[in-house]
């Protein structure tokens, strides 16, 4: 049982003899359902799964582990992320599993754990249930299974009355072949729009494009169909459905943190001093604009089971990171949904006067970096963004220097970041800049300070300047 595999905020590995095999999810199976006994006392989960190949049988080993401890479990089906997560609402049971690689490529797979409404496990609780697994350490029971499938047509019939369309919008959907290809052009449609498809069928083995709406690639055939079918806006989901990508009419890419000023603008218009939750890689402009209308900024830590926290402490309206992870808790739940996120943001755009494209240039405008990758080893990496955050701190003050997730120092016209990711052996690098120069100024500051770690690498992914 590889520990690599035991994340921050979920359980990630290869499918492969070595990682994840129906042997060792049956054990992840066994800790989680033994888990949540203990913490809850409490004996039931649903169990969803996500379309790749190697799902079923993982769905079959882990009802087999709940069982072996006594849980009984709910079998929901193929479904994305949220769904289960809504499913918890539906069905009352506050547990489940989610066997989702997520936004990994071909080959991976992977469990969110969820023990409570709107909750899924943190770093220290997966923790346990590694140790709960290596030491085999479980409860023993004769736990039985029941099936609903029901769950799509429920989910759909919930959402649809939630949004009030001013116009019908004709919305393009690429769900990349994935798993939401199941929900998000049925939904769409039951609620009011006009959708045009784009690899919505599934086909585990990604052939078209990987579904990512992070990957700027990934949005390159989504940009030519929406400008081709002259369609208000184009959306993409990610594997697990719980991420939003976004093009607006003349196939631009609207980040999701500039999605968040839309949906916090339309939150904002009927409730005042909204709090709206976001992480440290969302641009300045998110946050001027919240104050401008009233509402209330909270930066905090990247990481969908961070951000979900916080909504619920905070017990905010809104929340998001730049990654497409949104949660519009205004009229739904606090879990992320990138279906919902989606619909609300075609409900704003209907009800307005002016295309996508002429909304954006409402909001003020920077210079912003893509999410940059440069390999550095998981052992290695936190130790060199700590290292980092000490010398930020020397050199800007400490009161330039956001330190919540890594080092996000103000430059005064621009910031730059720079953390580790939670899920690749890599840090994380981003900046913006009112100027050019600005703009070039913090990037060769942050290549500099980079350059003096040997560990980490030289070659920066979606490297790639906003001029």
């Amino acid at each position: 049982m590889k520990k690599t595999m035991f994340r921050e905020y979920d359980i990630r590995g290869r499918v492969n003899n070595e990682e994840l095999n129906p042997q060792s999810v049956e054990l992840i199976a066994k800790a989680f359902g033994t888990y949540i006994q203990r913490v809850n006392k409490y004996a039931m989960a649903i169990v969803g799964y996500d379309s790749r190949k190697c799902s079923p049988d993982f769905r079959d080993a882990i009802v087999k582990g709940l069982n072996a401890v006594g849980c009984t479990s709910v079998d929901i089906g193929m479904v994305t992320s949220p769904i289960l997560y809504f499913s918890q609402y539906l069905l009352g049971i506050t547990a489940g599993i989610m066997i989702t690689g997520s936004h990994n490529p071909d080959g991976w797979s992977g469990f969110k754990l969820a023990n409570g409404l709107s909750s899924t496990l943190l770093s220290n609780d997966i923790q346990k249930i590694y140790e709960i697994a290596v030491k085999e350490d479980f409860n023993v029971g004769h736990g039985t299974t029941f099936k609903f499938d029901q769950i799509k047509e429920a989910y759909i019939s919930a959402l649809k009355w939630r949004v009030k369309p001013g116009r019908r919008l004709k919305i393009v959907i690429d769900a990349g072949n994935g798993t939401a290809g199941l929900f998000a052009p049925a939904l769409f449609r039951a609620a009011g729009f006009d959708v045009v498809e784009v690899f919505c069928e599934l086909d585990p083995s990604f052939p078209n494009h990987f579904p990512d709406p992070a990957e700027i690639d990934t949005l390159e055939m989504l940009r030519n169909k929406t400008i081709e079918s002259k369609a208000d806006i184009g959306m993409a989901f990610d594997g697990d459905g719980d991420r939003l990508g976004v093009l607006d009419e003349k196939g631009n890419i609207v980040t999701a943190d500039r999605v968040l000023i839309f949906l916090a603008r339309q939150i904002l218009e009927k409730k005042k001093n909204a709090k709206i939750v976001f992480d440290v890689k969302c641009t300045r402009a998110l946050i001027e604009d919240i104050e401008e209308r009233g509402g209330i900024p909270i930066m905090w830590k990247t990481g969908h089971s961070y951000i979900k926290r916080k909504v619920y402490e905070e017990k905010a309206d809104l929340g998001g990171e730049q990654s497409g992870h949104i949660f519009v808790v205004d009229n739904y739940y606090a879990f992320d949904d990138g279906l919902y996120a989606g619909l609300r943001l075609a409900e704003y755009l209907s009800n307005q006067a002016q295309p996508f494209s002429v909304l954006m240039k409402t909001i003020r405008q920077y210079l912003s970096s893509p999410n940059m990758q440069v390999h550095c080893p998981d052992d290695k990496k936190y130790t060199v963004v700590d290292r980092l955050v000490e010398e930020f701190k020397k050199e800007y003050g400490e009161k330039n220097v956001n330190d919540i997730n890594g080092a996000r120092v103000n430059f005064g016209d621009g910031w730059g970041l720079i953390r580790a990711s939670s899920n690749i052996p890599a840090l994380v690098v981003m900046l913006e800049a009112t100027t050019k120069e600005e703009y070039l100024n913090i990037k060769n500051l942050l290549k500099d300070k980079l350059e003096k770690f040997p560990e980490v690498g030289k070659e920066w992914k979606n490297d790639v300047d906003p001029f």
